[in-house]
């Protein structure tokens, strides 16, 4: 367990604290919405990247192709390989 120290203006703090914002349960659901939210985003702006590049199409056979020689990878990696 890791322990904070935040500084807060005293209003904030007592409306937060009123609310039961700053028990531990509340701030670590904050925290972990806040990091899936941010997480979300990352990958709609990989996404949008991704969207305006100009990659020709892969076939149904070519990404069956790609899938093959990376499990062929992880294989060959495997412990007792």
């Amino acid at each position: 367990m890791t322990t904070l120290t935040i500084d807060l203006p005293d209003p904030l703090a007592k409306e937060a604290n009123d609310a039961g914002l700053l028990e531990p349960r509340a701030i670590e659901a904050m925290l972990r919405e806040n990091l899936r939210r941010n997480a979300l985003n990352d990958l709609f702006t990989a996404a949008d990247k991704l969207a305006i590049t100009d990659f020709p199409s892969m076939t149904m056979d070519e990404i069956q192709a790609e899938v093959n020689a990376v499990r062929t990878q992880r294989q060959q990696r495997a412990p007792g390989a």
